[in-house]
């Protein structure tokens, strides 16, 4: 997904420190496939100028990366990618987006380490790459949702036929997102944010 082409913030950001205010910061990892668009949406979305560990693609990678979509992306996350969003006034969320490339998996443990809960990219046209991507969230029992990239060329499903597809419990969140888009970020980090929220009460004690 262009990030040329989102909502990023091009004059000056938050001041880097923290409002006063701030009781809570919470570290949110946004994950998917290669080319889903996590880059985007972590800039897309933070109050800051996000961290960015972007390198151009090179010849190396061919027969090696998944090279879907390579005639418009020319950069891959090799690291991760880092911005941060005020919530409310008390509550900061730490975002931390995951690289796509299979090979630069193995920083996936250290990326989840800590993690409150993720948001799951996907396209409907790759909906197999997520699989091992929800797998590994469930085997650091990190709770998440799935957000749907909204790619312009790209088939839209009924939410409970890419439920089935996806395997997933009745209980997980799927929603649509444009990850270009601040205010579509933000909501889907708030139905993160609700469902998080929705497991701590039904831990509680009746």
């Amino acid at each position: 997904m262009d990030f040329k082409s989102s909502d990023t913030i091009t004059g000056p950001r938050t001041a880097d420190r923290l409002p006063q205010s701030t009781q809570a910061a919470v570290k949110i990892v946004v994950v998917g496939g290669f080319g889903v668009g996590k880059t985007t949406m972590v800039g897309s979305v933070s109050d800051i100028r996000p961290l960015t560990t972007e390198e151009t693609m090179t010849q190396a990678g061919i027969g090696v990366d998944d090279d879907y979509g390579s005639d418009s992306k020319t950069a891959t996350t090799v690291a991760m990618d880092f911005g941060r969003i005020s919530i409310t006034d008390q509550l900061v969320l730490y975002l931390f987006g995951t690289p796509g490339q299979e090979r630069f998996w193995f920083l996936w443990n250290g990326l989840f380490e800590g993690a409150l809960g993720a948001v799951v990219l996907i396209d409907t046209r790759r909906l197999e790459v997520s699989f091992d991507v929800m797998g590994r969230l469930e085997e650091r029992g990190v709770p998440f949702v799935i957000a749907v990239n909204s790619f312009p060329d790209a088939p839209r499903y009924p939410i409970e036929d890419l439920r089935s597809a996806l395997d997933l419990a009745p209980e997980i969140p799927i929603v649509e997102c444009d990850a270009r888009r601040r205010a579509s970020s933000r909501d889907t980090l708030m139905t993160l944010m609700r469902f998080l929220h929705s497991l701590e009460m039904a831990k509680a004690p009746v």
